[in-house]
């Protein structure tokens, strides 16, 4: 097949350079019996160059086994931006619609919702990836994001909306997904970048990378270093990666990637209302800390079978330990609690994609993943604990310190089979059915439970099946314009919180056993680049949200007696729509100078239409603010000059589902108020190979907040921090 193939395409190089047949073709003779030629059909779409400028905004509509067309995507590509530095997530989703951002002081914890769907603490409602590997702790049992890639070692950032459970399986829609930069294809390239701030800001990230012969390889290490904007905010950030890769012909590619991450940072604590208002830079909890790291290797294989069909396999290992030291909330606290939440996950993914007839593909793939994720809680003697200290004795009735006052074992499996095809119809129609089916099954055994609680141990094993589908329909129509039409289901599994709740009651029994929530997302939009420059995307949605999780207290039952139950029904439904339009590729689309304006809006109506409490019918749910909108300015010429200034404006919005201020002593009033913050930053090279790096974060320093905890603890968003530093690569 091989020969074949490289036949085929030595006489159509002949064909297109006549100058050279009669040689080619007389030494073909030599070697061979004369042939007739298979008549070949072409099943590939060559892009024309005024469309090309749209995958600057979203994905192909058919990126390797993965199919979007039909589904609603944005990407950004980072080198199209100035380096990005310090705690600022802002940044890097400057241009993604309609994502949430909920932010805080510390590092590595990035706070992402969606469309007023749960709460955005941690991200347990977005499913976030790099390369496809969920960044979670554990992906089904606890879906929370303690770490984040720094924005260098990142290329692209990819988000699609609905369907994007049918892709990447559990979690509501969305899916980000970031793409990891990938080596150079000289032999050998270099790249230092060191920058330093107020607050004792100090950062430096280092890296080689190139291409020799068949193999490839990269690697980076870096650190941050920062004191904070308040006490005990002071944070250090370690991490490296590493990436080789193998090719030994055009059709076959196999990698190794090695990601390591550590995190140690002061916590200052959550303010009341009163204290925020007096003082935002007021630490409560000078002796807080947390801690993690995070190390995952992944093997990767990618083969093209034949000229039609190709595959994808990626398989990875990682171990995460996520430790925190809190000490107790009394007016003269003497003791803390020390807890460890430890994740040891492998999983596997396999996926192919075979292309046929004029446009048409399909995909298929499995994902397997498991995850054994101990939970444990220690009460120590002291309010500057290590990290590891361990008392071995179990804590009892009455309270006692230096002890051990929780311990569970827990453990996750997870399934899924998969299957989608696009049908092209006319050169103009395409339609996309999709369908996933899933298994999940959480397991809980607790040896000891903290002594409070008049409860008997954990023991608890559920397990559930749930099947997805979903149906996509688009037409291209016009200059490059594409309408899309998309129905597909999504759902969030049962974590370990919602079966076994350590701190409630958890005795067996159908009160016990909720539901998982299920998710049905509706996108009806249209995209495109009708003229040289512009590049446009709007839509409608309707997302409803079926069986949302929530604890309840047991009426008559003994002190911090709780369950989890399915308490009812939300509706999301709104417009989304963003707009770039760039002055300099209007004129010429093979420009290396950019100049481009970008805008996007969101505007969401969401309100429960189902609930246990029917008094909260009608209310919006928590962090589902009525617009949030994002515009800035742009200016990049290759190697010269990057420059960026974006804003980002986000409406006053409920912090909790019950609409309502918070009880003593927090008096949190009922809404976080509206704000908007800018960012300026940029890149200047001075030489070829060295360049100028420099910002403002939070421009005008605006004091505001936008996370607040279940029980009305503000936590205050970053104030202003300036920056500046150097680049140079080789």
């Amino acid at each position: 097949m091989k020969h074949s193939i490289r036949h085929l395409l030595a006489l159509a190089v002949c064909a297109a350079l006549s100058s050279t047949c009669a040689f080619a073709a007389a030494a073909d003779d030599q070697s061979s019996a004369t042939q007739e030629l298979k008549k070949v059909e072409v099943k590939g779409y060559v892009m024309p160059d005024d469309a090309r400028p749209k995958l600057d905004h979203i994905m192909k509509e058919v990126d390797g086994p993965m199919i979007t067309v039909t589904k609603k995507t944005s990407i950004t590509i980072l080198d199209n931006l100035p380096t990005i530095i310090g705690n600022n997530p802002r940044a890097m989703f400057a241009q993604t619609p309609g994502l949430y951002v909920a932010e805080e002081q510390i590092p590595g914890q990035v706070n992402l919702s969606y469309r007023g769907i749960g709460n955005p603490q941690e991200s347990e409602y977005v499913g976030v990836f790099q390369d496809g590997i969920p960044l979670e702790g554990d992906w089904i049992g606890f879906p929370t994001l303690y770490v984040f890639p720094l924005p260098q070692t990142i290329a692209q950032v990819q988000m699609i909306r609905g369907g994007s459970s049918l892709l990447y399986g559990p979690e509501p829609p969305p899916a980000i997904n970031l793409v990891s930069a990938k080596p150079s294809t000289q032999p050998m390239a270099g790249y230092t970048e060191n920058v330093i701030g107020n607050d004792g800001l100090f950062a430096t990230f280092n890296k080689v990378s190139g291409t020799q012969g068949k193999w490839d390889y990269l690697a980076d290490a870096h650190y941050r270093t920062t004191d904070g904007q308040r006490d005990n905010g002071d944070a250090k950030l370690r991490g490296a990666d590493l990436h080789i890769g193998y090719r030994p012909d055009q059709d076959s590619y196999t990698a190794l990637d090695f990601h390591a991450y550590d995190l140690n940072t002061g916590s200052p604590g959550q303010l009341f209302a009163a204290q925020y208002a007096a003082n935002p830079d007021l630490t409560t909890t000078p002796y807080d800390r947390l801690w993690t790291q995070r190390y995952v290797l992944s093997l990767s294989h990618e083969r093209h079978l034949d000229e039609d069909t190709q595959v994808f396999v990626k398989a990875w290992a990682g171990y995460q330990d996520q430790a925190s030291r809190a000490q107790d909330r009394g007016a003269a606290p003497t003791t803390t609690t020390l807890q460890d939440e430890q994740f040891r996950f492998t999983g596997i993914d396999a996926r192919m994609v075979h292309h046929w007839g004029r446009g048409n593909a399909f995909t298929a793939g499995t994902t397997l993943y498991h995850a054994d994720s101990p939970y444990r809680q220690w009460d120590v003697l002291g309010l500057d604990s290590d990290q590891f200290d361990r008392p071995g004795v179990a804590c009892a009735t009455p309270p006692q310190t230096n002890c051990a006052k929780l311990r569970q074992a827990r453990s996750t499996n997870y399934g899924a089979v998969f299957a989608e095809n696009v049908f092209r119809f006319s050169n103009q129609w395409h339609v996309v059915p999709s369908v996933r089916l899933e298994r999940e099954q959480v397991n809980i055994d607790e040896s000891i439970k903290p002594p409070f609680l008049n409860r008997g141990l954990v023991d608890r094993s559920v397990s559930h099946n749930v099947p997805l589908f979903g149906i996509g329909v688009g037409n291209d129509f016009g200059h490059l314009n594409e309408s899309y039409f998309n129905v597909s289901q999504g759902w969030r599994p049962v974590r370990y919180f919602d079966v076994g709740s350590p701190f409630g009651g958890t005795n067996s029994g159908p009160l016990n056993d909720p539901d998982p929530t299920h998710v049905l997302n509706y996108e009806l939009g249209v995209h495109g680049t009708p003229l040289h420059g512009l590049f446009y995307d709007v839509s409608v949605f309707q997302v409803n949200v079926k069986d949302r999780i929530e604890p309840q207290s047991i009426g008559g039952s003994s002190l911090g007696n709780t369950i989890n139950v399915n308490t009812g029904d939300t509706r999301s439904r709104g417009f989304e729509g963003e707009v770039s339009y760039d002055f300099l590729q209007a004129r010429d689309l093979h420009t290396s100078q950019h100049l481009a304006v970008f805008a996007n809006l969101t505007l969401l109506d969401a309100k429960f239409t189902r609930s246990n409490d029917p008094t909260k019918i009608g209310d919006a749910p928590a962090f589902s603010p009525k617009y949030l909108a994002r515009a800035g300015i742009t200016y990049r010429e290759d190697k010269h000059l990057k420059v960026a200034l974006s804003a980002v404006s986000v409406a006053s919005q409920y912090w909790s589902d019950g609409n309502a201020i918070a009880g003593a002593p927090f008096l949190t009033p009922a809404k976080v108020p509206s704000y908007t913050v800018a960012d300026l930053s940029a890149d200047y090279w001075v030489l070829p190979q060295l360049r100028l790096l420099g910002g403002v974060s939070n421009l005008t320093d605006k004091r505001y907040y936008s996370r607040v905890f279940f029980s009305g603890g503000i936590d205050p968003a970053p104030g202003r921090m300036v920056y500046g530093g150097f680049a140079y690569e080789f």
